[in-house]
């Protein structure tokens, strides 16, 4: 074996070990319900924060909890243009507003939606990334599926129930200026 002379050591750099600790925790949307299926529920924004190692702003919303007398507190990827105090709401019947959660079958073709679901009920797994965003192109009622244009540009059908947030993900600078 030949050994490793001093100038190739030099270069090498040290082990990097990324910080994890300081990590806000996974944000995801909420976990499907009855609440959510059939009508809406509505959330209040407590704090929009910074997340290490994200380039995306994190909200937290507080959601009264269906079934105890307590509030959950969830933690959302921020939209551009969501507020500290802002409603959001989540479900089948709730308005098409920024940083609102609905299923994508209830959307209008044309609709930008982020962190949308690959499968229902699976809380946010495509366009999570700064100034990320999905474009509704059509629906197909019959087979209950939706077709989206994904930030790369492929377009992908998924299930008409799986959800997404309205709005570009936030901390992009450029708003929607890809095409």
């Amino acid at each position: 074996m030949g050994r490793v002379i001093r100038n190739q050591r030099k270069g090498a750099g040290s082990i990097f070990v990324s910080h994890t600790r300081l990590r806000k925790g996974a944000a995801k949307l909420r976990s499907l319900d009855y609440s959510e299926k059939h009508g809406y529920i509505r959330g209040v924004v407590k704090a929009i924060i910074h997340d290490p190692g994200r380039g995306a702003p994190l909200a937290k919303v507080a959601f009264r909890d269906p079934y105890k007398y307590k509030l959950r507190e969830e933690t959302f990827i921020a939209n551009e243009g969501v507020y500290t105090g802002q409603f959001i709401y989540a479900g089948k019947k709730a308005s098409l507003n920024i940083g609102n959660v609905l299923p994508l079958g209830a959307l209008p073709e044309g609709t930008i939606v982020s962190n949308v679901e690959e499968k229902a009920g699976d809380r946010g797994a495509i366009a999570r990334t700064s100034g990320n965003y999905v474009i509704i192109i059509g629906h197909n009622p019959d087979e209950n599926k939706t077709r989206v244009k994904l930030p790369s540009g492929a377009k992908k059908i998924i299930s008409s129930d799986a959800r997404g947030v309205i709005g570009v993900i936030a901390g992009g600078e450029k708003l929607m200026a890809k095409d």
